[in-house]
């Protein structure tokens, strides 16, 4: 019953604050929209690699929504497509930064001494480095290709993530129920994944939300400067690289991917939020 309440009240501090918020209400619907198009892509009928030179850099109109590119490709289906790899590449890229930025943020908090000294230091020198840098140079050795720059995003850019979650950790295991738990033998996995990661697991739901958003402006950058997605995938990123030697005859080529990388990474924002509330209600109560 307890915690059904909890999860009621939980609930509830989300709801109200989605009624005092029409922004995240709008962003949530952008992007439910964004991520079922990504997903309902192949069954759409769209063609994204279809050329038609006869269709050259066509403006927008009812045959060719978003119109058509420098080679006669349907400009929607490119944009939809793209949406579907630069999301991939945000999940996936998240999903490996969070699990090596938890593991050693939560080592280095919670066992200390010379095993924090070790991690922190190597946590510094990456973070001595301009990421953007850091990540372009990297990837330029690993052959050009989607799963090549999931990896490389998602295991350089974990840095932060290692540095909150270990503040965080050190300040839990003072507690008394840590202390208990420590002096009553409790394993290091169970004392972990029981005891810590559950108390830091608001700090990791927005970091996770901001490492999709900067996951997708990496790649979005990456692509760009043309050592990112390659041909024949697209990305948000590479139909803006695409953009570049069209936009005195096709200015929307630049403005429609922009506006939806801008967009996702926003909603994402707004999202992380809510999730924050969610999970520490502490957040809304500190608000009212």
């Amino acid at each position: 019953m307890a915690v059904n309440h909890s999860r009621k009240r939980r609930m509830e501090n989300v709801w109200d604050a989605l009624k005092n918020d029409k922004v995240a209400i709008v962003s949530i619907i952008f992007l439910a929209i964004i991520i079922i198009l990504a997903i309902i892509a192949p069954l759409l009928p769209l063609e994204p690699n279809k050329t038609n030179v006869a269709h050259m850099l066509e403006a927008p109109s009812w045959q060719h929504l978003f119109g058509t590119d420098e080679v006669g490709r349907d400009y929607l289906a490119r944009v939809i497509y793209g949406g579907r790899v630069s999301l991939m590449v945000g999940i996936l890229a998240m999903l490996m930064s969070v699990f090596v930025g938890v593991t050693v943020g939560t080592l280095a908090g919670y066992l200390g001494g010379i095993v924090d000294a070790i991690l922190m230091r190597f946590v510094d020198v990456l973070q001595s480095i301009p990421w953007l840098i850091l990540v372009t140079v990297i990837s330029i050795f690993f052959k050009q290709g989607l799963s090549s720059i999931i990896i490389v995003i998602g295991f350089f850019s974990w840095m932060e993530i290692a540095r909150l979650v270990r503040a965080e950790i050190m300040s839990i295991k003072e507690r008394e129920y840590v202390l208990y738990a420590d002096f009553s033998g409790v394993p290091l996995f169970k004392m972990i994944f029981r005891h810590l990661i559950p108390s830091v697991l608001p700090t990791i739901i927005i970091a996770a939300t901001t490492s999709i958003s900067n996951a997708i402006m990496t790649e979005s950058s990456l692509s760009f400067l043309g050592i990112g997605i390659q041909e024949p995938l697209s990305s948000w990123g590479k139909l803006l690289q695409s953009a570049q030697s069209n936009l005195q005859n096709a200015v929307y080529m630049a403005i429609i991917p922009g506006l939806l990388i801008m967009l996702t990474i926003f909603a994402f924002n707004k999202l992380g939020n809510l999730l924050r509330i969610y999970v520490d209600p502490r957040v809304m109560d500190g608000t009212r």
